[in-house]
């Protein structure tokens, strides 16, 4: 086989450049043998693509496991290509844009197989190579005194290879963003919808198996939020759950996070401890292409860990007896943060109940911040589920205090709240309060003139304590 460029036509050192009058004459005499040739490489062409596709295999394993799985794909892509490649150098008018239109296609129809990008790069270049030492043989066997022609030709040829691989690169490149935008879509969807509590039993296979956690795990459902202003990446950035597994989610409204922790997976004999977890996340707001998280997003996976939102980086500790105060425990966050803990539920049925009392809890949660287990906050979560009892129940029984002077008023309800806080001593009240205990009783003995409720009787201090978390939280 003839080198693709014959050693005795190679350009040497300080050879003379031909006049640029002659270049015309020569190139239309070069352009006649290499259609010449290019006619006979078509009439030869099933048996060339043969050539090629054992060639791929031998080179390539990508293409190697591709035969394997569909043989007659490979082998059509390679006709079609050798075909309108080969017939493009006789008729570029004609066949070009069909030419691209196939490499299109194959770029496209690769991405989507999962053949790696510099396979199918190499493989251009391979059927590049093929054809222009088909090319310089056919002329060198049957014409051997114009080989020395095809050297005017021989960067138009690789050019058009280099062009080639350029549009299989950019269908590939398309489509895998294309790909990646919506399997992070389909992630944002399967975990809206178990937020949402929308999802369908039957489909909970999939969706375990599509976001990486087990369909019968015990869970809980965290609502971190920032205040207003904080981008996103702050929440992903800012709050963490050292060693438990976490699928961030973002809230709609673009103002906070939701989190399902994984904290056991009932699935297994025993409670099998997950891979630790911290920051899968899934964004709503990413475009395509954008890396995940992962955080694997669904309108979310983070992926930053991956944009399915899985990832892990710490192992877990999950057990039977791992409760909703554990996550507590383990929560890193800002101290402007506020985040509302759901109960732990079973399964991925139940991850819509956990949502909804983890917006409880965040309602339960105070302005300034701080976090709130639902279980360990109920009388106040009872406050702010019914609203607009709560602000009856706080006008009802607080109205006298609240119609005070501002500063005797907000003197008299800190009395009250920490009395209550430190279980009803006045003397560890008046060292939260720093003022003498015979102060915190007088004040407290005026609440009782003021609103007409008994410190001493248990069903008042209950009426007090929950007008009191009416006041915080529901006033603005």
């Amino acid at each position: 086989m003839q080198h693709l460029v014959p050693a005795h036509v190679r350009s040497q050192p300080g050879t003379r450049s031909p006049a640029p009058a002659a270049r015309p004459a020569v190139d239309a005499e070069a352009l006649a043998v290499l259609h010449r040739a290019a006619r006979a490489l078509m009439a030869g062409l099933p048996e060339l693509a043969e050539r090629l596709v054992d060639l791929l295999v031998a080179r390539e394993p990508a293409y190697r496991a591709a035969m394997e799985a569909d043989a007659e794909s490979v082998r059509d892509e390679v006709r079609r290509s050798l075909r309108l490649n080969v017939g493009s150098l006789i008729q570029p008018g004609e066949l070009r844009e069909a030419a691209h239109r196939c490499s299109w296609a194959i770029g496209r129809a690769r991405a989507e197989r999962g053949l790696p990008l510099d396979a199918l790069l190499r493989a251009f270049r391979l059927g590049g190579g093929m054809i222009w030492q088909e090319l310089v043989d056919e002329t060198t066997r049957r014409h051997p005194s114009d080989a020395r022609l095809l050297v005017h030709v021989a960067a138009d040829v690789w050019n058009f290879v280099d062009d080639h691989c350029a549009v299989a690169a950019d269908a590939y490149r398309q489509t895998e963003r294309e790909l990646m935008w919506r399997r992070e879509n389909r992630l944002r969807l399967m975990t809206a919808a178990l937020l949402d509590g929308t999802a369908r039993i039957a489909d909970l296979p999939a969706t375990a198996a599509a976001l990486g956690l087990p369909e019968h795990g015990r869970y809980a459902v965290v609502l971190a939020r920032l205040p207003s202003g904080r981008a996103f990446a702050d929440v992903r950035g800012q709050v963490s759950l050292s060693g438990l597994r976490v699928l961030w989610y973002r809230d709609r409204d673009g103002e906070g996070s939701y989190g399902i922790v994984l904290l056991g997976d009932r699935s297994h004999d025993g409670e099998q401890p997950g891979r630790g977890h911290d920051g899968g996340l899934l964004d709503a707001d990413r475009g395509p292409g954008s890396a995940p998280a992962a955080e694997a997003g669904p309108d979310g996976a983070d992926g930053a860990d991956g944009a399915d939102g899985r990832g892990g980086e710490h192992p877990g500790t999950h057990g039977p007896d791992v409760d909703a105060g554990e996550i507590a425990r383990r929560l890193t966050a800002p101290p402007v943060a506020r985040i509302g803990v759901s109960p732990v539920v079973e399964g991925l049925a139940a991850i819509g109940d956990a949502r909804r009392l983890a917006d409880t809890a965040l309602r339960a949660c105070p302005r300034v911040g701080g976090t709130v287990v639902l279980e360990e906050h109920l009388p106040a979560a009872l406050v702010v589920s019914a609203p607009v009892l709560g602000a009856a129940l706080s006008k009802r029984v607080l109205g006298p205090l609240l119609r005070l002077d501002l500063s005797d008023r907000d003197v008299m309800l800190d009395t009250l709240t920490v009395w209550l806080a430190c279980d009803g001593s006045a003397q560890r009240a008046a060292g939260r309060l720093y003022c003498h205990r015979n102060t915190v009783l007088n004040r407290l003995r005026r609440c009782e003139q003021l609103t007409g409720r008994s410190l001493t009787r248990p069903a008042d201090v209950v009426e007090l304590s929950l007008a009191l978390a009416a006041h915080s939280l529901l006033d603005p």
